[in-house]
């Protein structure tokens, strides 16, 4: 969907004020949507760089990269001495010195490496994943910050043209034109408007602080009232494709898959049989004997049902990524349907825009009496409720594009 500048020009007669507030409001939004690139790429940029989370989510990885080598070398050698005292004396002194490396069966080895490999490649997708949530999240603070960003425009406006009423109405009652009754629907007016804006004012504070906070405390100003500029959305079936290729959490749970037939494999490896090697040399009643020593550890029982286990990490990974695949297939549908849904919804306001004249009327009507001051205030609840309803969709739709197209973060 893409928004257009649409020119409303002023008739000579007065319409019907219904109908027409409520599209004239709206005119006033979609007049500003002028497209030009928004900062919300450099936003997401310096949270890229600077977010603490996605920093130590980083070091954690590398760590366990670490700790993913480890153990791929031989056990550590024994070196063991005694010196026994004889008894009686006749009986001589004896002394033993042990040097001995023990191994697991060499085909062992390959197999742990392989198995450090896929469980290093996890970090890759693990760190993908938190990346994008960390940037979908400064994204949807930014597109509610527009969206408050617009309110507070909107209300300025207002209460710039309530202020010029009550400043023309109480000129009116000074000069014994108009009543009291006239200038206190305005101040009210102008009371419940200036409301609304304290009001925003502390949400758009509370986004702001939110937004420095996942910028690792750094201060981010951002003050955007146009929303970027948006992709065309291809098919279902195209976007369903591009968002599984790009699924960080659906390349997690392949990883995950494939470590989990790696451990398998190596299982089977902990049920051959594990040596060691080294040299015996022993002295007793002035002789001395020198020699290799050999040992074999037979797999008997402490392995016992590993192999079994293992089978069964293989079932139950295999089963969580299919899971993934369904659950996810119907929310991307539910997101791509509901994106689809607002853009119409969108539509529909452009094409009644475009017939129509705008809110100049309505005060033109007032100014030469043909409307009283609560029809006036009166129509004017449509056009307010009209137009936030409005932004709400525009801000709801932007929201729902951002999550649809995630993937490209």
């Amino acid at each position: 969907m893409k928004y257009k500048s649409i020119e409303i020009r002023l008739v000579p007669r007065l319409l019907n004020f219904k109908s027409l507030v409520i599209v004239a409001a709206l005119s006033i939004a979609f007049s500003s949507q002028v497209f030009s690139q928004s900062n919300i790429e450099t936003v997401l940029i310096s949270v890229e760089k600077n977010n603490k989370s996605l920093a130590a989510d980083r070091q954690f990885w590398e760590a366990k990269k670490l700790e993913y080598k480890t153990g791929l070398t031989l056990p550590n050698p024994t070196v063991q001495g005694q010196y026994l005292f004889g008894s009686p004396a006749t009986a001589g002194n004896q002394t033993d010195f042990f040097a001995v490396q023990p191994f697991d069966f060499p085909t062992t080895y390959k197999k742990r490496r392989e198995l450090a490999e896929v469980q290093g490649a996890l970090s890759s997708s693990a760190i993908a994943g938190r990346r994008q949530e960390v940037l979908l999240e400064a994204k949807l603070l930014c597109l509610e910050m527009i969206y408050r960003n617009k309110l507070a425009a909107k209300h300025s406006w207002r209460k710039a043209e309530l202020e010029k009423l009550l400043a023309e109405f109480q000129r009116k009652l000074d000069t014994g034109d108009g009543n009291i009754l006239e200038v206190n629907k305005t101040r009210l007016q102008l009371l419940e408007v200036s409301q609304l804006q304290a009001e925003n004012a502390v949400e758009l504070q509370k986004l702001q602080t939110q937004l420095v906070g996942l910028n690792g405390g750094e201060v981010v100003v951002f003050q955007d009232t146009i929303y970027p500029q948006l992709p065309e959305i291809q098919s279902f079936e195209t976007v369903e494709k591009e968002y599984e290729a790009a699924d960080p959490l659906r390349q997690t749970l392949e990883q995950e898959k494939r470590i989990a037939e790696r451990q398998l494999d190596l299982s089977k490896a902990w049920k051959l049989p594990k040596f060691e090697a080294g040299y015996h040399y022993q002295g007793i009643l002035g002789q001395r004997f020198n020699g290799l020593h050999a040992g074999v550890t037979l797999p008997i029982w402490e392995q016992k049902f590993r192999m079994e286990s293992q089978q069964s990490q293989v079932l139950f990974a295999e089963l969580q990524l299919q899971g993934h695949l369904n659950e996810h297939f119907y929310e991307i549908k539910e997101l791509y349907e509901r994106q689809a849904a607002l853009a119409k919804s969108l539509d529909d306001y452009a094409a009644a825009i475009a017939t129509v004249s705008n809110a100049a009327l309505l005060d033109k009507a007032l100014r030469l009496g043909e409307i009283t001051t609560i029809e006036y205030f009166l129509e004017v609840s449509f056009y307010q409720n009209a137009l936030l309803h409005y932004l709400k969709t525009e801000r709801d739709y932007q929201v729902a594009v951002a999550e649809l197209l995630r993937y490209r973060l």
